[in-house]
């Protein structure tokens, strides 16, 4: 009888040692369903950030390809001629200019 005794005597610990056992799955369950939307919403954000970025190297690309072209018109003596025109008044010397009333 003392057997059955000592037996009984030990099913509530089990019980709640189960019980306990069955809340912490739970807990880290949720826990890991939180840290795993966390981290989908990071890398939705990282994602997008990407993107905004790659626009950005392409606008920056385009920028130096303009860039490039005026370094090379700013090279030419048509672009001299004009800037000598238009802010220095230089002219040629065999040119006459008109001024207008």
């Amino acid at each position: 009888m003392k057997r059955r005794e000592k037996l009984r005597g030990q099913k509530p610990s089990n019980k709640i040692f189960g019980f306990a056992v069955v809340i912490i799955v739970v807990a880290l369950v949720f826990f890991m369903n939180s840290m795993g939307k966390e981290a989908e919403n990071r890398n939705n954000e990282d994602s997008a950030r990407i993107e905004q970025l790659k626009k950005e190297i392409e606008q920056e690309k385009e920028r130096g390809r303009q860039l490039a072209e005026y370094e090379k018109y700013v090279n030419t003596k048509q672009f001299v001629e004009e800037i000598a025109r238009e802010k220095l008044g230089l002219i040629y010397p065999d040119e006459k200019v008109f001024k207008s009333e």
